[in-house]
Order: C-alpha cells, then structure tokens, then sequence
C-alpha cells in the first residue's frame, strides 16, 4: 500500500486501527525519499534515525494501547531556518552550512513534543528571501509536477516535500508570502497564519515584523490539525499573542451561507494570467452557488505594497543579518585584520540575492534617506493596513489569485530581479497588515500546472478561512 500521498487524518486512522504501523509509514516516505529526491531536492538534511527512533515509539505507546495524538507518528518536513538542537541548520546558506543550533525553535518543539516523524530539514531561498528556491546556496528544488520549473519560495523544499510525497505536512515560513506562493505553484494547502499566532522563537530572522511560521499540508484538515499544534502564546516571543487559541478543526463545517466575501479590482489587473483570473472568478461563482455573497471591493493603496515591501523587509533584513559577521558563530573567511575578516566572509559566504537585499536596505536606512524611504515605506504600510481594516468592517473574508502566474521555468526570472519581486504581488499586503491567508487549490493549466487562490481573513480569524476553505474543497 502506497502510504506517501495519503494525509495526515487518513493515516491517523490508519495507525489508530492498527491496520498499518508508524515504522511501516516512515519506511515508505524514506523509499519514496530514495526514489524522489534526486529528481526533485527537497532536502537539506534528513533525519532517518531520529525518524525511525520516534516511529518505535509511537508503535509502543499503540501497542500498549496509549491513545496517540492526531498528529503523531506523521512524517514531516521542516523548513531549514527553523532552530532544530542538535540537526544542521543552515538557512541555505554557506555562511551557516555547518551551524547545529544549541536549543529548538517552539513550533518545532511543539511537534516533537506531539511525536510527529521529522523527516528532515527542507530546502529554501538562502534566508528565505526569494520566491523560486533558486537562490538556495546548495542546490535548486524543482517542481514535482514538472520537473523543469521551479516551486516556489521561499519554503519551495517544505512544499515540494508535500507535492512530491516527501513528508506528509511541513513547516514553512511565510515573509512576503513564502508559504502561499509555492503552495499555489504546487497544488497544495499553505496558511499564513496571523502574525503572533504561532511563536518566532527560534525562526532565524528575516523580517522580523512580517516573518510567520505556517503549516503547508495536503488539505485544508491537515491544515487545521497542524495549526492546532503549533499555535499559542510563547513567553520567549515578545510579538507573540495571548488570544486563545480555538480548536481550528471545529471550523470544518461545510457552510458559507450568509459570509460576505470581498473581490478586490486590484487583484485582477493587467499581468496575472488569464487562465488564473477565469479560475479566481469560477471559485467566486462556486461560493456564491453554495450560499455566500461576493462583493466586488476596492483596496485601494495594493499599487504601493511591493514597494513598500521591498524597503521594509530588506531594511529589516540588513539589520538581522549584521550578526553574521566571522566573529561568534557560522563561517570565517581570514582576513590581514578583524575588518578584513568580516568583509571577507561576508562577500563569499553570503548569496547575491541577500547581499542585493542587504544593500537595498542599507541605503534606505541611510541618514540621508532614511526619512525619504523607509519612514515614507512606515506610512504606506499603515494605508495598506487600513484599506483592509476598512473592508473587513463590512465582510467576513477577501477572495484573490494567490499567485499573477503559474510555476515558471527554472532559470526563466534568474536575471531579473525585480520581475521575480512582482511574484509576491497578491501576498506581499498580506504580511504587512498581519493578517492570516490560506492558499487552496483550485484547478490547473492546461499544461497541467496547479493554480491557487487566497482567502484573507481578520486577524486572528483564521477559523472563517478555514470553514470556507473546507467548503470549497468539499464542495468538488
């Protein structure tokens, strides 16, 4: 019995009925590893004994007849910037090719403590920054549903994992829309969570005012099931909140009648794909079939939320990252002197995707500029949050493309950074008014590639989202 493409909740059954055993799961993800992972390279490391170690386990405790959690004994994959004591943790990067955290990131924490099988850590955009997985310091991910395109990014190796029936859920982070994008580019469910929802702690830090560890699964049930996991207030996380968290698997209900959903004009501009806009628009007509009202919005400042992005993160990151300096921690390059040194590690040891963002946020750092962009970028992001404050007074949930296009082509945006920036167009406003945002399947190309579309809810709501969620994937 294949067991790979399988979710999360289906497998529990199966463990719970004794008709299949945690060691017998975590064999076949390791030989679909075996026969995949040179194709796709999802990873960066893998875990096989800590793996098969917690699979024993688990077969003990139902053996015994323990009850078991709905997440235990489940193969996964998490993200390579999340703190893991014990496993490399590199972040993609050469500068931390050999660094092994002394402690573990809370979301992870929160997993192992639930007896989930870890897999390994997964391949990402070197810092998470990038929207294709090709700025990876070691190797690049590909697509499983078309091996020549890429997965997305950032957490393109925690969601090809998924797609590719590499791990059964991930963890994944989600700065600009890192989760989002690659869960649309391959047919899967990716959810940013509210930001605070789930604990930063030990997230290695890009932005750290829109960073957001999220789950990315096969449906919106696993979905929910790890959200209910890895959510909760976090004394280690200053940013972390202390709203109750709900049991999310009680949102599944399939019943939208009576929500107000907004479809924003912005959104369906010149640029995103048409066959992405006809998708969009059938997933409209669906909810309105099955109860709910859509209402055409405007949001009216989504013009200036790349821009404001793309000062913001970058301005954040040149800071996070002045740490890696040669001196207490990561990769040294000697130098003639201690300055010598630290340019020297620096220039080789970091990527040219981060060395851009480092500049770009230096300089809107700068004492000459500092008021002319980034406290101007400060201002915009507080008229982007309020355009959405202002429609959420009068609807219950916001409906757009995930995605202005479909997987793209390895090597096809390489040369062009700021086309690659304009990816993150319908997910990017997302994080900067800390809102929550699930991507869902809706279809595919008729070249066979996945199309996604995004549901953005109030904060802290991401029961709404999820119920509509649920009811659309039951609804096909």
């Amino acid at each position: 019995m294949a067991l790979y493409d399988k979710t999360a909740h289906e497998l529990h059954d199966l463990l719970t009925t004794k008709k299949i055993s945690a060691a017998e799961l975590t064999a076949d993800i390791f030989s679909r590893v075996e026969e995949m992972e040179d194709k796709i390279g999802a990873y960066l490391t893998l875990t096989r004994d800590k793996a098969e170690a917690t699979a024993k386990l688990v077969d003990e405790k139902i053996a015994r007849g323990d009850k078991i959690s709905l997440l235990e004994g489940i193969p996964c994959a998490i993200k390579d910037n999340i703190c893991t004591k014990g496993i490399r943790t590199t972040c993609a990067s050469k500068i931390l090719e050999n660094f092994v955290p002394p402690y573990d990131a809370t979301a992870y924490k929160k997993l192992v403590a639930q007896n989930s099988v870890i897999v390994g850590k997964a391949n990402l955009d070197e810092f998470a920054m990038g929207s294709s997985t090709e700025n990876s310091g070691f190797h690049t991910t590909h697509n499983p549903h078309d091996l020549e395109r890429v997965p997305g990014g950032s957490s393109g190796g925690s969601t090809a994992a998924v797609a590719g029936g590499e791990a059964i859920f991930a963890l994944g982070s989600d700065t600009g829309g890192s989760i989002r994008q690659p869960a649309s580019f391959c047919g899967v469910v990716g959810l940013k969570p509210t930001y605070g929802r789930v604990s930063r702690y030990g997230l290695v830090a890009f932005a750290s005012s829109l960073d957001q560890i999220g789950p990315i699964t096969r449906d919106v049930t696993d979905c929910a099931l790890v959200l209910n996991a890895i959510c909760g207030h976090d004394d280690m996380d200053s940013t972390s909140t202390a709203a109750q968290v709900p049991d999310f698997t009680k949102s599944l209900i399939a019943d939208v009648k009576g929500l107000k959903i907004g479809l924003p004009k912005e959104y369906f501009v010149k640029g995103i794909d048409a066959e992405i806009e006809t998708a969009v628009r059938n997933v409209a007509k669906k909810f309105e079939e099955l109860g709910a009202e859509i209402v055409e919005i405007s949001l009216p400042h989504t013009e200036y939320a790349i821009a404001t992005y793309y000062l913001i993160a970058p301005a954040e990151a040149a800071t996070n990252l002045e740490r890696y300096d040669g001196v207490s921690y990561g990769a040294r390059v000697d130098g003639a002197d201690v300055v010598e040194m630290m340019t020297n590690t620096r220039t080789e040891k970091f990527g040219e995707e981060v060395k851009r963002r480092i500049m770009i946020g230096n300089y809107a750092l700068s004492a000459g500029y500092y008021d002319a962009y980034y406290l101007k970028a400060l201002k915009v992001r507080t008229l982007i949050q309020k355009d959405f404050t202002d429609a959420f007074e009068k609807l219950d949930l916001i409906l757009t493309p995930t995605t202005p296009n479909v997987a793209f082509k390895i090597g096809e945006m390489v040369a062009d950074p700021l086309k690659m920036y304009l990816q993150d167009i319908c997910t990017v406003p997302v994080n900067l008014a800390g809102l929550p945002g699930i991507s869902i399947p809706c279809g595919v190309t008729k070249n066979n590639l996945p199309i996604g579309f995004q549901l953005i809810g109030k904060a802290l709501d991401e029961e709404t989202i999820l119920k509509a969620a649920f009811t659309y994937e039951q609804s096909l």
